[in-house]
């Protein structure tokens, strides 16, 4: 029985990843909840290294094991065969299949760089852990409500707005390289939230929240490294292959490392890439072993018509 990485979350101060023990892809079937499950707090400073063992595994769907024991693509960033990754979205709020859902829906501005916003919904009682998820650099709340109330406004938004409700991840990494200062990061949030609330059309069963900017640069550690840095990002994990490196910061799921601690040379590992491996210590005190994409350049495509 190995343990497999099951994923990264945000809890409070950082990010956590996840194991679970399980057998290897095609030895556990049925479906069956369970197996025994551990954290991993990451610390920033802290060096981090693991290499890769046997296949990829699928990460199963809802709290199951994949009924297939399903090997899947390294390049995958949602760790899942066709069949779990069906199930997993049909109960997933982003399906609108949970129009009956009785909990309180929040509704954000999320803001990802220069030129780079998205509007989006959250269950209250998650608090900000989908925009520590998602990446986001800063945000501010629009309203609270139920949760057809809470899609209603985030469409309203979406289309007065001119925003988008999922931006893609290269593009959110991207913008990153080139954080303005606090003050200015704040300051974009809070004409948006003044544009949205200005909108018709609200629904009157979602109270609106005033403006309240909330910076994540100092909980994402990336005041301590310079992005611009950034020499590569891990394009997939593979059998035997190792990385190790020195986290200097982390957003979203990506892991900022310098291998060797020289911070003058980041690798971005996305952690969902990491999903379904078996990962064991060592396998190279300060080497990066995996396929790896050079980053051309800072910035990227960014929205237009937003300022």
């Amino acid at each position: 029985m190995a343990w497999r990485c099951d994923g990264l979350r945000w809890d409070g101060g950082g990010p956590v990843l996840r194991w679970r023990r399980s057998g290897g892809p095609g030895g556990e079937r049925g479906g069956e909840r369970g197996g025994e499950r551990r954290e991993s707090v990451l610390v920033y400073g802290r060096d981090l290294g693991f290499r890769a063992v046997g296949a990829r595994g699928c990460v199963g769907a809802r709290g199951n094991v994949c009924p297939l024991g399903a090997v899947v693509p390294g390049r995958s960033t949602g760790g899942r065969c066709g069949e779990c990754a069906r199930l997993e979205r049909a109960h997933s709020v982003a399906a609108d299949t949970l129009a009956d859902d009785p909990r309180t829906y929040r509704v954000y501005l999320a803001w990802f760089g220069p030129g780079m916003v998205k509007v989006g919904i959250t269950a209250e009682q998650r608090g900000s852990a989908r925009l520590l998820e998602q990446g986001a650099v800063a945000f501010s709340w629009l309203g609270r409500g139920p949760l057809m109330a809470a899609r209603r406004t985030e469409e309203l938004v979406r289309r007065g707005l001119g925003v988008p409700d999922r931006v893609p991840y290269a593009a959110k990494r991207a913008v990153r390289y080139a954080l303005p200062g606090a003050v200015e990061r704040a300051a974009q949030v809070e004409r948006l939230h003044a544009r949205a609330a200005a909108l018709e059309g609200w629904p009157q069963s979602l109270e609106r929240l005033a403006f309240g900017a909330v910076d994540h640069v100092g909980v994402f550690g990336l005041e301590r490294t310079d992005t611009a840095a950034v020499s590569g990002v891990v394009g997939e994990l593979v059998d035997g292959g190792s990385v190790a490196g020195r986290l200097v910061a982390a957003a979203g799921p990506d892991l900022h490392l310098a291998p060797a601690g020289d911070e003058r040379e980041v690798v971005v590992l996305d952690t969902r890439l990491m999903s379904g491996w078996e990962l064991v210590e060592g396998g190279g005190a300060d080497a990066v072993t995996v396929p790896v994409v050079e980053v051309r350049g800072a910035g990227g495509d960014v929205q237009d018509g937003l300022f």
